[in-house]
């Protein structure tokens, strides 16, 4: 038996995002239910969220995503061979996204697959693409993170129809050429399954529901420890870190992990408060638009953290493309 020779390690090539072009701002919500500008800010830091179409889905918004993302990294489709896509708001679960998104894209026979760990969904992928790629498994996968989450809402619950938003984003994975190019890091993972009740769809004519208050205790006390150990394992000091991209669950529960992160003066993403919740899409939409905005440049250092139901959750320090 031969096995393909490894590589050192993996990093990600290029990044892509894409948000729906409907605006939804929380005077709007305010003239649908008894909510206000004041509430929504004060509880969970929005102003305004995207919502995509009646006939926009996962797979037509990851596949944008995507393409920007093979873009970015100067890739033809053809140079990919593994696509997975995280997201847990496909409208059925068969037909798969990943292989939709593929032949969309013109990537011809990848290995394709969906992967569901909720809002922790792209730290998770991430992990799974590098270890094909580490493993000699695949050359070059792509890994988008999408979300309908419009579609599992009741538009009409304040509590969560002031959160929940619909996006993708994308980051393209390949081999490093030598060690000192290894750009994803060791993966600090795991779960809160006794708490698997608190964010749940009950069934599938049901909506999205979730206990706040304890999702909250539960994110601003067990996450710092977790997103301090991936940074101790990849071998950096929360404080030199170029920017810490917490997936965009609550303006207020970023900001408290932040805090406890130990990483004052390090710019903590936002994208919360004009994108909403996005679930396995946030972290990559946040990213990307960091980069394209300048607020990180190729090789530095950052710190992604993603959590969500399940209760899952997964941190990785890796270098920008």
């Amino acid at each position: 038996m031969r096995i393909s020779p490894a590589v050192p390690g993996a990093r990600i090539l290029g990044l892509g995002e894409y948000q729906p072009a409907t605006v939804v701002t929380n005077a709007d919500l305010a003239a649908r239910m008894d909510t206000s500008d004041e509430w929504i800010r004060t509880r969970v830091g929005i102003r305004s969220r995207r919502i995509a179409g009646p006939t926009e889905s996962v797979a037509d918004m990851a596949v944008i995503a995507g393409g920007k993302a093979l873009a970015a990294a100067g890739l033809d489709p053809t140079d990919v061979d593994l696509v997975i896509v995280a997201t847990c708001t496909m409208p059925s679960p068969i037909p798969h996204a990943a292989a939709q998104v593929a032949a969309r894209l013109g990537i011809p026979a990848p290995g394709a697959y969906d992967l569901n760990a909720a809002c922790a969904g792209f730290v998770y992928g991430l992990t799974a693409a590098a270890s094909a790629v580490t493993s000699g498994a695949a050359n070059r996968v792509l890994l988008v993170g999408a979300e309908k989450l419009s579609d599992w809402v009741d538009r009409d619950d304040r509590s969560t129809a002031i959160i929940f938003a619909d996006g993708a984003g994308a980051a393209v994975v390949g081999p490093a050429a030598t060690e000192d190019e290894v750009g994803i890091g060791p993966v600090v993972w795991g779960s809160t399954g006794e708490q698997v009740d608190l964010i749940r769809i009950a069934d599938r004519n049901s909506y999205l529901w979730q206990e706040g208050q304890a999702v909250f205790r539960w994110a601003t006390t067990a996450l710092a420890p977790v997103a301090v150990e991936a940074c101790r394992r990849a071998g950096i000091a929360p404080t030199d870190l170029a920017a810490f991209v917490p997936h965009q669950a609550n303006l207020r529960i970023i900001e408290a992990i932040a805090r406890r992160l130990g990483a004052a003066g390090v710019p903590v993403a936002d994208d919360i408060v004009d994108a909403g919740n996005t679930s396995s899409a946030s972290i990559p939409l946040a990213l990307a638009r960091m980069a394209a905005r300048g607020d990180v440049r190729p090789g530095d250092p950052v710190l992604l953290l993603g959590f969500g139901a399940g209760l899952t959750y997964a941190g990785q320090v890796v270098l920008c493309p």
